[in-house]
């Protein structure tokens, strides 16, 4: 694709990564086969090549943000389908980065818009504020077809209908291994999934100590910025980024670290990206060392060599979007479920995304339901005794629509090689 950026607009780090993403862009037309949103909408520009042009448009004419180009970028799931599917390698999720960044500085959203967004960026990565809000979204959730918008609608019948309580595993400390140590590591606990979930972080405690690993609960470790970098406010998510870039860099040079374990994929996604988010602060060094270190627990436990097991379920795995496009972690997930002896079966049109996305349920709460309804289907038609994923934002989504029981993946692993079972089988 021809850009006309000009040399004073290149100047600008942003620009510069815009331009060198465009100009890989052939407009082949490939992505439109694996966009969630066009497929549901047919809508040239909410597909990935629509949403390129309209980008460029706004960035090489140097405008403020419309609503027209908003509503457009807003309907993006940020899935990353495209680039799985892109001959060309286009680097959408950096370049939606950009734009998404630009509409946070340059476009006033309306004033509903305004206040969901920053009752989001200020609830969700903080667990126990997250905890509080969802106890006031439990008592309210009979009265919510009283509420007109939707999207508060759908905040309330997200909330779980219970909380579990909080887990002592989350605290700052460290878990030696069971017999020898092979590594040592340390275990991001996340936000949304320390008040959402705690059986996951217990559950890769568990596991990993059993195959060997010390696992480090860094002091000072937190969101990863995820959900406030989605929604372009760069500031809220370089501070989560350097925050836990300090927590971890302070192990490093201490005890050291064999790996970063990431057992949320879109925090995953996120944490590999650290060096490019963080490519013109002067700790760059530090989050490139940290993305480097940075791996999913499926990785790290095809690493360990995790033994064969008995686990007798059929098995229906749905890939997250973060997991299998944003860090191209495909097959471990699934030959570590058959090494421990579960039978495994995937949906038809694996590669789409279920609606979760980060924030976007509750933000874009109708396409969100639709491909819920869409993935659910897929995912029942097979038939499975339990679903397993690799995001707590998946199991939330999927679970809210389905009497299978939702688990996480190290779950059913961590039942299999020993661990208690799963509550959702329970």
């Amino acid at each position: 694709m021809r850009t006309e950026f000009s040399e004073e607009q290149l100047r600008r780090p942003e620009i510069k990564v815009a331009n060198d993403i465009l100009r890989t862009c052939v407009h082949c037309g490939f992505c439109t086969a694996t966009c969630p949103t066009y497929q549901l909408l047919g809508d040239e520009l909410d597909s990935p090549r629509g949403r390129i042009y309209l980008i460029k448009d706004m960035l090489e004419n140097d405008r403020p943000a419309d609503a027209r180009t908003v509503s457009h970028i807003d309907r993006c799931l940020g899935c990353l389908a495209c680039m799985s599917t892109c001959p060309s390698g286009v680097n959408y999720m950096h370049l939606v980065d950009v734009a998404r960044g630009h509409i946070e500085k340059t476009y006033k959203r309306p004033l509903m818009d305004r206040f969901l967004r920053s009752v989001l960026a200020f609830v969700l990565p903080h667990p126990m504020r997250f905890r509080v809000a969802m106890l006031g979204a439990k008592m309210a959730r009979p009265f919510r077809r009283l509420i007109p918008d939707a999207r508060l609608r759908a905040m309330l019948e997200m909330a779980p209908r219970e909380i579990p309580p909080v887990s002592r595993n989350d605290d700052p400390q460290v878990f030696p291994a069971r017999g020898p140590r092979k590594m040592r590591v340390a275990l991001m606990t996340g936000c949304a999934q320390r008040a959402l979930n705690t059986d996951i972080n217990d559950a890769t405690i568990r596991l990993l100590r059993r195959l060997g690993c010390e696992v480090v609960i860094a002091r000072g470790a937190g969101c990863c910025g995820a959900l406030t970098h989605h929604m372009g406010r760069e500031k809220a998510a370089h501070a989560s980024a350097l925050q836990n870039i300090d927590a971890w860099i302070a192990e490093i040079e201490g005890d050291g670290l064999d790996a970063i374990v990431i057992n949320t994929s879109g925090c995953g996604t996120t944490v590999k990206d650290y060096g490019h988010m963080l490519r013109e602060h002067p700790r760059a060094s530090d989050a490139a060392r940290v993305a480097g270190l940075a791996k999913d627990v499926s990785e790290l436990l095809m690493d360990l060599d995790m033994p064969e097991a008995r686990g007798g379920l059929q098995v229906a795995y749905h890939a997250a979007c973060s997991l299998q496009h944003g860090q191209q972690v495909k097959s471990q997930p699934k030959t570590l479920l058959k090494r421990a002896g579960f039978g495994v079966v995937e949906p038809r049109d694996a590669h789409l995304c279920c609606g979760s996305a980060g924030t976007y349920n509750l933000l874009q709460p109708e396409i969100s339901g639709q491909l819920k309804d869409r993935k659910i289907k897929t995912l029942e038609e097979r038939q499975p005794d339990v679903i397993a994923t690799g995001n707590i934002g998946c199991m939330v989504q999927i679970g809210s629509g389905t009497e299978v029981p939702v688990v996480h993946t190290v779950e059913l692993l961590d039942w299999a090689t020993g661990g208690p079972k799963p509550r959702a089988l329970s």
